[in-house]
């Protein structure tokens, strides 16, 4: 069928709900607007499906999450009657229709006599993985479309160890969804299914979450002197943060002074241009507040609360958004400097981050003894770590971060978890306090000692219903494209993820990487500098990431123009 004869169908249809026809009579005449709805379908890739809410197709709405979870359900029944009675635990954010999608979830599930655990009220990811484990469900549902725009929402999958769904178990569910033709036509069910199978999460969950972060403190004594008179500002920008982060901070005993205006579930997060905690803007009235109490630091957290976003003071006295590779390896030094002075640093320790985040992560390793390993970007490569350490005792893992923000200490939760996250830097700051630094100056202290390092991405923006495969496509180019030099560096080793191979540029030799595949360029530069190319896994943006050693700020700003300058015209962006 064309996409003007499914657009059709849906509009003929007598199950399509009242909301659903009126937006789509509203677009009769806009033939662009319906072939972006119909022309394709949402794509339901390793990390979930994300999309525009919207009625359509290609589009976030209560019928495409339905046939999503109509798939899973089929994924469940066939693993047989103990996995169903297991079930799924379902969770949510504050965006729009997250709360509708989800239950929609969990109606689907109930049709199949498979039990759903739901939540509440909004809770965040981190949460999520951390009561499949416990429930001892067999898969999570958590409905977000983390920090994209409002526009967005979306749904992700997690697997029964409480990380996302394995590319092998999603690739089945997959199979499921696509046999699936009829989006209108979920099962729908009885009052008597709904009473029996849709279970609501006990509170107690929640508080055994809290435990198990209060026991990952590791400078209580700085808590106990200056966590209560700690100036510290927190904004859950209108997201599922407000009540864990500021729980959690209580219940150790540290003081934080929320933004008030932010704390209010706001589907449209009115106060901010996008709801990403990675951008200064974002934590702007967080800094005006923090100015006004004459606070240090401001935190901010993402609407389902799995990332962090960090500003605090400089030299000069003004507010400076650290980058998440910043954030990411002051916590590194942080927790391995503090588990070494109390004896507590494991001698098989293990630190796990992404290919992207940044390299200084390997000297601060170095330093302390501890095995570093590289995955490809996403969380759940984190999580199977973890996992593959419990089952093997090879490694003890210590904590995992990626440079948009994400950070992981403890294997309570196997996605990151923005809630620890902020309980650890707000810590940090307190045992800074007692001896005499601040953050920012551990932050200069770290570079003095281990040399400069400036890491950043951009995002290339791509759109239209092809977008993904364009995207691609500019990958799968530059595999063909011999790369010596970007500007002032040389490259000398080419890694191709979607073969699992490097290449030595200067003997043509090649080697295995040891990773998982995904669509990604990586090359190694000639000082430790890398520049990386990716499909952005969730949106349509091609991600590209710079990482320049060198000297000092000035010198790392000079190289990483000249490199980005060169790297953008051999992608051809």
């Amino acid at each position: 069928m064309s996409y003007l004869e499914i657009y059709n169908a849906w509009l003929a249809d007598a199950r399509l709900n009242g909301e659903a026809k009126a937006e789509l009579n509203a677009i009769k005449d806009n033939k662009e607007d319906i072939e972006y709805r119909f022309g394709a379908e949402l794509e339901f890739g390793t990390a979930g499906m994300r999309g525009i809410i919207g009625y359509g197709t290609n589009m976030m709405n209560v019928y495409t999450v339905k046939r999503a979870t109509q798939g899973l359900s089929q994924f469940i029944i066939s693993k047989g009657q103990e996995v169903m009675e297991r079930g799924v635990a379902i969770s949510y954010d504050t965006r729009l229709k997250s709360d509708e999608f989800a239950m929609a979830a969990a109606e689907v599930l109930a049709a199949n006599n498979i039990t759903a655990h739901l939540y509440p009220m909004e809770h965040p990811v981190p949460m999520l993985s951390f009561a499949v484990r416990e429930l001892n469900a067999f898969a999570g549902i958590m409905v977000t479309a983390s920090h994209n725009p409002k526009q967005y929402n979306g749904y992700k999958v997690y697997g029964e160890d409480g990380a996302q769904m394995s590319p092998e178990d999603t690739a089945v569910v997959v199979g499921f969804i696509k046999k699936i033709d009829d989006y209108l036509g979920a099962p729908v069910p009885t009052p008597e299914q709904k009473a029996k199978y849709i279970k609501t999460i006990s509170g107690k969950v929640d508080k055994k979450y809290y435990k198990e972060l209060q026991k990952l403190t590791i400078s209580k004594k700085a808590i106990k002197k200056y966590g209560k008179g700690l100036k510290l500002v927190y904004t859950p920008v209108h997201g599922s943060g407000y009540v864990p982060v500021t729980t959690i901070l209580k219940k150790i005993g540290i003081n934080a002074t929320v933004v008030e205006e932010q704390t209010k579930r706001d589907t449209d997060f009115s106060t901010v241009e996008v709801p990403n905690p990675e951008f200064k803007e974002t934590l702007s009235m967080g800094i005006a507040l923090a100015q006004k109490i004459g606070a240090t630091v401001v935190f901010g957290t993402d609407p389902d609360s799995d990332r962090l976003g960090v500003a605090v003071k400089n030299k000069e006295g003004e507010f400076e958004a650290l980058s998440g590779n910043q954030v990411g390896i002051l916590l590194l030094d942080y927790i391995l400097t503090r588990l070494k002075e109390q004896g507590d640093l494991p001698e098989n320790a293990a630190v796990v981050k992404s290919f992207v985040t940044t390299g200084m992560a390997k000297a601060i390793c170095q330093k302390f003894g501890v095995a570093l390993f590289e995955v490809p970007v996403g969380f759940k490569f984190i999580g199977e770590k973890i996992k593959l350490w419990e089952r093997d005792h090879s490694h003890t893992y210590v904590f995992g971060f990626e440079e948009s923000c994400g950070y992981l200490r403890g294997t309570h939760a196997r996605d990151k978890d923005a809630v620890v996250a902020s309980m650890l830097c707000a810590e940090m700051v307190c045992y800074y306090t007692s001896i005499g630094k601040t953050v920012y100056q551990r932050l200069q202290e770290i570079y003095a000692e281990y040399g400069y390092v400036l890491d950043c991405n951009i995002s290339v923006p791509f759109k239209g219903l092809n977008a993904m495969k364009e995207m691609n496509a500019v990958v799968d180019g530059l595999k063909v494209k011999p790369a010596t030099k970007f500007d002032i560096y040389k490259v000398t080793t080419v890694r191709d993820y979607s073969k699992n191979v490097k290449i030595d540029v200067a003997t043509g030799e090649t080697s295995e990487i040891g990773s998982p595949l995904t669509n990604c360029v990586y090359y190694e530069l000639e000082n430790g500098s890398f520049i990386c190319v990716r499909p952005s896994g969730t949106e349509p943006k091609l991600k590209i990431y710079f990482s320049v050693r060198a000297n000092n700020k000035a010198d790392a700003e000079d190289a990483l123009a000249k490199m980005q300058a060169a790297a953008k015209k051999f992608i051809g962006v």
